[in-house]
């Protein structure tokens, strides 16, 4: 079983760097392990980018393993160095404990926390074991531990010794070396799982296990690829920022809707990273791909299986409807919230909040460039008014075309929305 998961995480390009590959395999394979990612609260929701380390210890879960999700609610407080050019900006205590809130909701999303279950997963905060921890304490049972030569030899730190590092994000491998320690300690966590910037991080916990137990102990560490596209760009960025896994900051159907945008270059790839399709399904999806790409059969399944895991059945039923809705023109299917979410970035306009004439309104708000013009798209049938299609001249935009009094979408042609805004 663990040789059939290796293989599948080696084929689904999640497996990057190794401590003691044999020796990790040879563990998987004689017992059932617990094992560990940290996400440190530096938000109140995760983004996409920070999800392929736990959809693989989901994979764990799923071949029997324990996963054990550690939040930072201690390092969160200091900050990670990895990946940084600069320090970042400390946190309020309160900020950070909003944060942590935050993000067990989303984990509760992606594992199976059942307690009945044999290997359900556990949640922990490692404040709960620094937060109590004397300043005396930490130099003298673990800074004596690891030389300061070998944390200059990181290269999460190396980096920044010319632009400047602090002690207090120096210090952040110590802490996770904690963690990774503790962890071994009271729940037999033995493989710790993180992105390619936490290589640095798992060793550091590696080496205080090693200096703190006898010879028998064995702990081992994965790290998984950075995700990029195929033209070597940063993944899961679009025009409006981070791709979040918060319903409040990245909407179900703008979340569909990037997946569903997936180049053709990358979706098999991304099939194989973030879903939990099979092997069959995913090469079946790529013959697809080739053979018949303008059906993009592999882009709608990766958005269905993403937006499903993240937002729920409701929530892929409101971006699929949403994007029909769309797609169709017939916008008469739609609440007046998924409205707002469908044309949150289509170009707006405000105008008086007054009765008007379709021709009038549509040359104030920019719609149509002159009334001549005006007049033309509407008795041609270009306009429509949230869905309906207005042909006479003598149309009056009032108080049943204001969406909640307050706005309206108007579309010129097939494609072009806008959203005028009644003030």
């Amino acid at each position: 079983m663990t040789n059939d998961l290796l293989q599948d995480l080696e084929w689904r390009g999640l497996l990057y760097q190794q401590t003691d590959a044999e020796g990790m395999e040879k563990l998987l394979n004689e017992e059932k392990v617990s094992l560990y990612v940290g996400v440190d609260p530096t938000a109140d929701s995760m983004h996409i980018g920070h999800i392929v380390p736990l959809l693989t210890l989901r994979r764990f879960q799923k071949a029997g393993h324990t996963p054990i999700l550690l939040v930072g609610g201690a390092t969160g407080t200091v900050g990670d160095p990895s990946g940084r050019s600069e320090e970042r900006q400390l946190q309020t205590m309160e900020q950070i404990d909003k944060n942590v809130q935050g993000l067990k909701k989303q984990m509760e999303r992606l594992f199976d926390f059942s307690s009945d279950a044999a290997n359900g997963a556990v949640l922990v905060n490692n404040n709960d074991w620094v937060g109590p921890m004397s300043l005396i304490d930490f130099l003298r049972d673990y800074g004596k531990l690891i030389n300061v030569n070998y944390i200059l030899n990181k290269d999460t730190v190396a980096s920044r010794l010319d632009s400047g590092i602090s002690f207090t994000e120096f210090a952040y491998t110590l802490i996770q070396g904690i963690d990774f320690n503790h962890l071994y300690d009271h729940h037999n966590v033995r493989i710790q799982v993180g992105g390619s910037d936490q290589w640095g991080n798992i060793t550091t916990g590696l080496e205080m296990i090693r200096k703190t137990h006898d010879e028998n102990a064995k702990a081992f560490g994965i790290t998984i690829p950075l995700v990029t596209k195929a033209d070597g760009t940063k993944f899961g960025k679009t025009a409006g920022g981070a791709v979040w896994l918060d319903a409040e900051k990245t909407s179900p159907y703008e979340f569909y809707q990037f997946w569903i945008n997936t180049a053709d270059a990358d979706v098999v790839k991304y099939l194989k990273i973030f879903t939990f399709l099979t092997r069959d399904e995913i090469e079946a999806l790529a013959v697809s791909v080739e053979e018949e790409p303008h059906l993009r059969k592999a882009q709608k399944a990766l958005a269905e299986e993403m937006t499903r895991l993240i937002h729920g059945k409701a929530g892929l039923e409101a971006a699929e409807r949403i994007t029909k809705a769309l797609f169709s023109g017939d916008l008469k299917a739609l609440s007046v919230d998924e409205m707002k979410v469908a044309f949150a970035g289509v170009p707006s306009v405000e105008v008086a909040k007054e009765d008007k004439n379709i021709v009038e309104l549509i040359v104030e708000a920019g719609i149509s460039s002159s009334k001549r013009q005006a007049r033309e798209d509407v008795t041609n049938g270009a306009i429509s008014v949230n869905g309906e299609k207005v042909t006479e001249l003598e149309y009056v935009i009032d108080g049943k075309d204001r969406l909640e009094d307050a706005f309206a979408i108007i579309r010129r042609g097939k494609k072009k929305y806008h959203m005028v805004k009644f003030v």
